[in-house]
């Protein structure tokens, strides 16, 4: 059994993951009819910036793959957002951070503003952990798509009103092959959802939420494993996930059997 120990390369390859979801998902929303979330995504060096004016936020606006290689196209970047009126965030990984970017960023006027934690875990060394009786993990039709927004915005504690928006923008990529979405029932009563996108043998944990009422009963953990599953039926040799340092959905996926990569850190500039 392969066994992956965090090396610059795996470093690498997990980043790319996440660039990949994202990449996915705002291009799907940029094609939609008229592109009414105002989705741009430009690549400059090896570095991809993602914005979507309509989509207020930091998950949709931020800027990928930047590292020291990159550093002259730093100017760029910044009067790329500044001319959206979109605060620019970078995300910083270990394996892309060195000293002189650190000072770089400094002198450009950013600073560090929070941690995120990357997760991972080779779908070899993961078990299929029995879901709780009461709890039905079911993969998504169509037709739910209104209830994801639902789910999502109570979830993450959004304002209503975003609920339609978050259910088109997703919908979008039902029919994608890469893309698989889960809605739990505890006793038959709508609690929460999740998304997987799988490319390059590599499954991404892309989101999930549940109901504050449906809290703490096992929910997201087997949202994870339904997910995990669908990661082993189709082949892939990794896991991964992302969440905020220290939080619920960290220690989750850490008791699914994935563990830290590394902490990366979110650059931004007033």
């Amino acid at each position: 059994m392969m066994k992956l120990v965090m090396k610059t390369d795996l470093a690498v390859r997990l980043d790319q993951a996440e660039t990949d979801v994202l990449h996915s998902r705002l291009t799907a929303i940029q094609n939609r009819d008229g592109n009414p979330m105002g989705v741009e995504i430009k690549r400059i060096g090896r570095t991809t910036a993602f914005t979507a004016n309509n989509m207020p936020g930091p998950a949709f606006n931020l800027v990928k793959g930047f590292s020291e290689a990159d550093a002259e196209v730093l100017d760029q970047l910044i009067d790329f957002y500044q001319e959206k009126r979109i605060p620019v965030r970078l995300e910083i990984t270990p394996s892309n951070g060195s000293s002189e970017l650190l000072k770089l960023l400094h002198q450009k006027g950013f600073y560090q503003c929070d941690f995120h934690t990357t997760l991972y875990a080779e779908t070899s060394s993961l078990e299929d952990t029995p879901i709780h009786a009461d709890i039905d993990i079911r993969r998504m039709q169509r037709s739910d798509f209104h209830l994801f927004g639902e789910l999502y915005t109570k979830g993450f504690g959004l304002p209503g009103f975003l609920s339609q928006g978050i259910a088109e923008n997703n919908e979008v990529l039902y029919n994608n092959k890469n893309w698989f979405f889960y809605l739990a029932l505890v006793n038959n009563e709508s609690a929460g959802i999740g998304v997987v996108y799988i490319e390059e043998r590599t499954a991404s944990l892309a989101a999930a939420a549940v109901l504050p009422a449906f809290r703490n009963r096992g929910v997201h953990g087997a949202l994870i494993q339904a997910r995990i599953y669908q990661a082993i039926t189709n082949n892939s040799e990794l896991v991964t996930g992302q969440a905020r340092f220290g939080s619920v959905s960290q220690n989750n996926m850490e008791k699914a059997g994935l563990k830290i990569g590394y902490t990366k850190a979110i650059w931004t500039r007033e």
